[in-house]
């Protein structure tokens, strides 16, 4: 009996994120309750509290569901010595583009948090939750363009930070404008040459790090060096 409670609360806990999915998708995250969510799920406000604490822990969910496979992915190559680092990341970013590409899950994931989430207080987790998934992921790159650095597929001088800051610049930008128009292309078939295009200007010319060109900061005006105000002779 009681394994059959648990199998109905996990068919419940999917129905919900189904019909969030589609409710965000279509009308946005922000905008849509989550009694809109309990009726076109078919379940009653309680069962969405059940399982989710709110609204964010709701969408979290349903992103975690859509892109958890290829976040773990990437970090189990990161974290193991690979004998083609390159190869590897390569590999990994056609994965992700064809991923999109292919899955109706993970295009409407990447629609509500691209264009229909909007950065209000009630959604504030998940803008930190999409910080920590970009900090883990440019962690993970910057280690395979180490390793490439130490299997001398890139020189030793490369800038791997801020070549990693750069692919993912270039994959994100990809799926955001894919997703934006998604007949615009064909980002299946396009998946590989797009990516082989990258990385070989990544092999060319990446950038090196004596070419790091600090940020432009606006020097603080010190208190005690502004002037004092003339006094007018009353």
């Amino acid at each position: 009996m009681a394994r059959r409670t648990k199998e109905d609360a996990a068919v419940t806990r999917e129905q919900l994120l189904d019909a969030a999915e589609r409710a965000f998708c279509e009308h946005g995250a922000t905008r849509t309750s989550l009694t809109e969510v309990a009726v076109a799920a078919g379940v009653t406000r309680g069962a969405v509290y059940w399982h989710f604490r709110d609204k964010s822990d709701l969408l979290s969910a349903i992103c975690e569901r859509a892109t958890l496979p290829l976040e773990n992915s990437l970090e189990r190559a990161g974290a193991t010595v690979q004998e083609d680092p390159l190869g590897t990341l390569r590999t990994l970013m056609i994965a992700a583009l064809v991923r999109l590409a292919s899955d109706p899950r993970s295009q409407a994931v990447f629609e509500v948090l691209f264009f229909k989430s909007e950065l209000t207080a009630e959604l504030a987790p998940i803008a930190e939750r999409c910080r920590a998934q970009r900090s883990g992921c440019l962690v993970n790159v910057t280690r395979l363009l180490r390793q490439a650095v130490v299997a001398q597929q890139l020189p030793r001088d490369t800038d791997t930070t801020l070549a990693a800051f750069a692919l993912h610049g270039c994959i994100s930008g990809l799926m955001r404008e894919w997703v934006l128009d998604k007949r615009a292309f064909d980002l299946a078939a396009a998946a590989q040459p797009l990516v082989e295009m990258i990385v070989a200007g990544l092999r060319a010319d990446p950038p090196r790090c004596a070419d790091r060109v600090r940020p432009r900061v606006r020097p603080r005006t010190c208190a005690s060096s502004a002037k004092t105000p003339t006094r007018v002779p009353s």
